[in-house]
């Protein structure tokens, strides 16, 4: 596969550091054999274990995954696509988790526009901001003292990143968000974003207004999106004025790729068919969002494969960066 280039990188990094990372990064890559290869599924696509229990987040109904070992946790909130229960990123929230995250994925009940439904919105960063810091204290928690509440990030798919997009601005507005000051709903702990199938194209098309992103951004983009389409991909990732930013292209994949089935019931069908298997493009797309998150939380082995190493290692993905 032919990659972009990156600004202000360089190309390739020590045979030393590639061959150690490698099979960290790799957890949940390309070629798994055997048994543990027939066992995975879109549920479950890595065999990292992970444990997972549900909460409440603010008003909501969660589900949070979790790795079995390892303390000083940072914390992930995934915002859900518009209408897309919770359950369907299961596989992609515990491929996330075993690269070291608790994944937080609420089911965020509201109504917008008097339409009520699955939304997400710009303000719940703050809510799970404050959860976190509630559960690493709670006794009887599965987390207690394991949490790293001040290590913040966000994930979002379609409508959730759209979300996650005001939110990284500090931005409160319709549909995203009723009501609040600016800059009000960025919690201050929040370190990085990665958002699947997003832009910031206007509905209707358009140019896209500069988006003043005060933390790092990857946009991860399925290239047989046919909802969110590549080129307005392309367009937000143009837009974002803070760095680091990527623009990660996961061959094959649709709208629906890092959810466990296509076109999850209730919400608005892809009419552009996947090409790629969807264990795969739930686990380059969940590697990818969780390196890109380690790498802005200021992780060496992540930064290097990141920005180095990864776009060639990797041929299910074309990665523009700047830095």
């Amino acid at each position: 596969m032919t990659h972009s280039t990156h600004p202000h990188t360089r190309r390739s990094a020590g045979r030393g550091i590639a061959a150690g990372l490698l099979g960290f990064a790799l957890l949940t890559a390309v070629g798994t054999a055997g048994p543990a290869r027939a066992a995975e599924t879109p549920q479950s696509p890595t065999p990292v274990p992970t444990l997972v229990y549900a909460a409440s987040v603010g008003s909501d109904a969660a589900d949070v995954y979790y790795p079995e070992t390892g303390s000083r946790l940072p914390v992930v909130l995934l915002q859900q696509g518009a209408n897309v229960d919770k359950s369907h990123y299961e596989g992609y929230a515990r491929t996330v988790a075993a690269f070291g995250f608790v994944v937080v994925v609420p089911n965020h009940l509201r109504a917008v526009f008097g339409v009520p439904g699955l939304w997400a919105s710009a303000d719940q960063g703050l809510t799970a901001v404050a959860w976190s810091k509630a559960e690493n204290a709670r006794a009887g928690s599965p987390l207690a003292g394991r949490l790293d509440p001040a290590s913040f990030a966000l994930l979002g798919h379609s409508f959730g990143g759209a979300a996650g997009v005001a939110t990284v601005q500090g931005q409160c507005a319709p549909p995203f968000c009723f009501g609040l000051p600016p800059g009000a709903v960025k919690p201050a702990e929040l370190k990085a974003a990665a958002f699947f199938g997003t832009n910031n194209v206007p509905p209707g098309g358009g140019p896209v207004a500069p988006v003043n992103n005060t933390v790092p951004v990857a946009l991860i983009q399925g290239s047989g999106d046919g909802i969110a389409a590549p080129a307005a991909a392309q367009a937000t990732y143009e837009a974002l004025r803070g760095t680091p930013k990527a623009l990660v292209t996961v061959a094959g994949a649709n709208h629906y790729g890092i959810t466990g089935v296509q076109n999850p019931p209730g919400a608005v069908p892809d009419p552009s068919a996947q090409t790629t298997d969807q264990v795969e493009g739930i686990r380059t797309s969940a590697r990818w969002s969780a390196l890109f998150l380690k790498a802005a939380l200021g992780d060496a082995f992540a930064r290097s494969y990141v920005r180095h190493w990864g776009d060639p290692a990797d041929p299910a993905v074309t990665v523009r960066q700047a830095y």
